[in-house]
């Protein structure tokens, strides 16, 4: 029924199309004397009746039994129905959350876009992504930094770089304070360098360990790296260029990477990483990819790793965690079928609350991508 609607509608305006033709016709002929030639057809209508036609044909071929008689097939599409169709590209999960798209997409055009940080989060990790464009302007900070931290560690990093609406914290200082974790730069910086257990790669070890196998690292990608730490020591130590995943769940993730100088990507770990196949020599998984993720996820995921690692590239899985039997019969098997070559595997026990009460482990392995069987 919608259909019929919408063709009657189409064919309503093709009418009306039709008629203002028609009528210009009739009005540049009564004004003459002589009987001259036709005037051509302005270019807009011409445009407008070619859409209006590749739209029927559009629903014709996509309801033949319900088609109507006078909508004729073509085969060309006009240039403007193609163009509009690629301006704007939607994830097709956009269409599972037509309100929240509905909000997202409710703006004047021209003017200031709304600051909605948390409904594009939102559609974001429900799949919707990328997010549909819009023309609007982004709003920035009423008082942007005079100058930016040219180190990645610089000693505090610029409350006037973020726009705090949002946010529960209204300062860097205070995410300090409620979140050391993921923003006590210092705390995470000597984490990565030092080695205290099994379950500990060191940065400087791992570069060895790539040096010795004649293998060069220059580009990779820190999956869900929160503030980019782990980008900001392999820049600063090694000079390599390290893309960091992250999300603003709750806290300014995104703006804390770039204030660092570091380059973050705004992509969920359902998302193809936005990079070709073939060019990165390091893919390292951080905290972020946990038993939490189906299953399914996580193995599309991992192939998507292995479409972007060159030959020669590492896989490094830092601190994978999931229930000790999971991890037997689930993920090993998962991470082998890839068929790379075990550098690094160690296991040992999660022992903070939760790992004790649901019998959880960690994992950190190094893996190396081989060459391609001809």
């Amino acid at each position: 029924m919608g259909f019929t609607m919408s063709l009657n509608f189409i064919l309503l305006l093709v009418m009306v199309a039709t008629n203002i033709l028609s009528l210009y016709h009739l009005s540049s002929t009564v004004q003459s004397p002589k009987p001259p030639l036709p005037a051509p057809v302005p270019d807009h209508l011409i445009r407008q009746l070619n859409t209006i036609r590749a739209t029927i044909n559009h629903l014709t071929r996509n309801n033949p039994s319900s088609a109507s008689a006078t909508a004729k097939p073509s085969s060309v599409v006009p240039p403007d129905l193609m163009l509009h169709s690629q301006i704007g590209p939607i994830a097709s999960s956009c269409h599972n959350h037509p309100d929240l798209l509905h909000r997202y997409m409710n703006y004047t055009p021209f003017s200031t876009c709304p600051f909605d940080p948390d409904l594009q989060e939102t559609l974001i990790l429900n799949g919707c992504h990328p997010l549909p464009r819009r023309r609007c302007f982004s709003k920035t900070p009423s008082k942007p930094p005079s100058s930016l931290p040219l180190t990645p560690f610089p000693t505090s990093l610029p409350d006037s770089g973020v726009i705090w609406n949002k946010y529960s914290c209204k300062s860097f200082a205070c995410l300090l304070q409620n979140n050391p974790t993921s923003f006590d730069l210092n705390a995470q910086r000597s984490s990565l360098l030092k080695y205290t257990s099994e379950l500990d790669l060191p940065i400087p070890q791992f570069m060895q360990l790539a040096k010795s196998a004649n293998s060069a690292i220059r580009l990779g990608i820190d999956i869900g790296g929160g503030t980019g730490t782990f980008a900001a020591l392999m820049k600063k130590s090694y000079n390599v260029t390290m893309l960091t995943t992250t999300m603003n769940v709750n806290a300014p993730y995104n703006e804390a990477v770039a204030l660092r100088g570091l380059v973050p990507l705004h992509v969920p770990l359902q998302q193809r990483f936005p990079v070709f196949d073939g060019t990165m020599d390091l893919v390292r998984c951080g905290r972020a990819v946990n038993r939490w993720i189906p299953v399914s996820v996580m193995e599309f995921m991992f192939y998507d790793v292995d479409r972007v690692l060159r030959a020669g590239g590492y896989l490094w899985v830092d601190r994978f965690f999931s229930k000790a039997v999971d991890l037997e019969k689930i993920y090993a098997p998962l991470i082998r079928k890839l068929g790379y070559k075990k550098v690094k595997w160690a296991v040992a026990n999660k022992t903070d609350p939760s790992g004790l009460k649901h019998g959880e482990v960690y994992l950190t392995a190094l893996l190396q991508k081989p060459a391609s069987k001809s």
